[in-house]
């Protein structure tokens, strides 16, 4: 009942003390305070079941201890941009950090970048992680917000004030393009849905250490209706290209052809090998477990935060950050 809500004066009147230092407590400044005093007061707001304003609390302190993540709902996605492996196991990462460090993680997606300033400034934020935008709205974001961000795996054609956080993309297509190469492989398939950007760089990668000659392209369709439609009209030229292997550009599109050629009837690593990009939860329990490019989702977590800390004191960050991949060794790939 809103009538019989604690207040902090009832909680004063308890213990004998006055409001400014029992706010002070429920604030958290309480390097003026006694040992305790600070217990006391934190006991008596249990046992009263005193219930804070939070939001009043943070957006009145100087430092509110939030950090922002948003992540584009881009249409590929079909409205289920947090079931991504990627984005998942980053948010996953995130909440470790900000919990280590003591701060609160708040979640958005959105299309729509005009709602990321309002997000922001709403919260009063101490920082924000931005994921799968593109360079015109990072840009336009550094102009209209005074709140610290960085980007996971931006994409920028020239030099930008943005911290960029990335992965070595190109490598990771190259360890994959070397290790198949290694195991004996002559013609190879490399599938994503655009030939930009990372996508790009990873298939470059992986063509310079397979060899451009022998491998394949496939741009496939951004939905999962239209993939397993392109699939199925792409089957029998797969059969007769001589491909042994498949580099796809993310663990989804990887896991998701194995299963279209399982349900063909075709034995992987038996009869077509497979390598993905990420390394997210579905590659370890998927039957056969699949090899993949690994990314430190924890290092860049730690990488994010830290850069947030330092631009919020003053301090400057490089503005790109290249983390670095390695190739995870599994069960859908073997030699031949």
């Amino acid at each position: 009942m809103a009538q019989n809500r604690i207040r902090i004066a009832d909680v004063a009147d308890a213990l004998g003390l006055s409001t400014a230092t029992v706010s002070k407590v429920i604030h958290g400044k309480t390097e003026k305070i006694s040992d305790e005093t600070v217990k006391r007061v934190q006991q008596e707001l249990e046992r009263s079941g005193y219930i804070p304003n939070m939001a009043g609390i943070l957006l009145a302190r100087n430092n509110s201890r939030i950090i922002g993540v948003v992540v584009n709902e881009h249409e590929k996605y079909e409205g289920r941009v947090l079931e991504d492996g990627f984005v998942m196991s980053s948010l996953n990462a995130l909440s470790h950090e900000v919990n280590e460090k003591g701060y609160f993680l708040m979640i958005k997606t959105t299309s729509d970048i005009s709602e990321i300033p309002v997000f922001a400034s709403m919260w009063n934020m101490d920082g924000l992680i931005l994921m799968g935008f593109c360079e015109a709205d990072y840009e336009k974001l550094r102009n209209q917000m005074r709140i610290s961000f960085v980007v996971y795996d931006g994409y920028f054609e020239k030099c930008s004030k943005v911290v960029n956080l990335v992965i070595d993309h190109y490598d990771g297509g190259y360890q994959a393009g070397k290790y198949l190469r290694e195991l004996g492989h002559k013609k190879a398939l490399c599938i994503a849905d655009n030939f930009i950007c990372m996508d790009k760089e990873r298939i470059e990668g992986f063509r310079k250490a397979f060899g451009p000659q022998e491998t394949l392209r496939w741009e496939i369709p951004r939905t999962e209706k239209e993939r397993m439609r392109f699939y199925e009209d792409k089957y029998r030229e797969l059969i007769k290209s001589n491909v042994t292997a498949v580099f796809a550009v993310s663990d989804f599109y990887a896991l998701e052809l194995m299963r279209f050629l399982q349900g063909k009837g075709m034995q992987i690593p038996e009869d077509i090998q497979i390598i993905g990009f990420d390394d997210n939860m579905a590659s370890r329990e998927s039957n056969p477990a699949l090899t993949t490019i690994h990314q430190e989702a924890a290092l860049r977590a730690k990488t994010a935060i830290e850069c947030l800390e330092a631009m919020r004191d003053g301090a400057e960050c490089e503005t790109e950050i290249v983390l670095p991949v390695e190739l995870i060794k599994r069960e859908s790939t073997r030699g031949l």
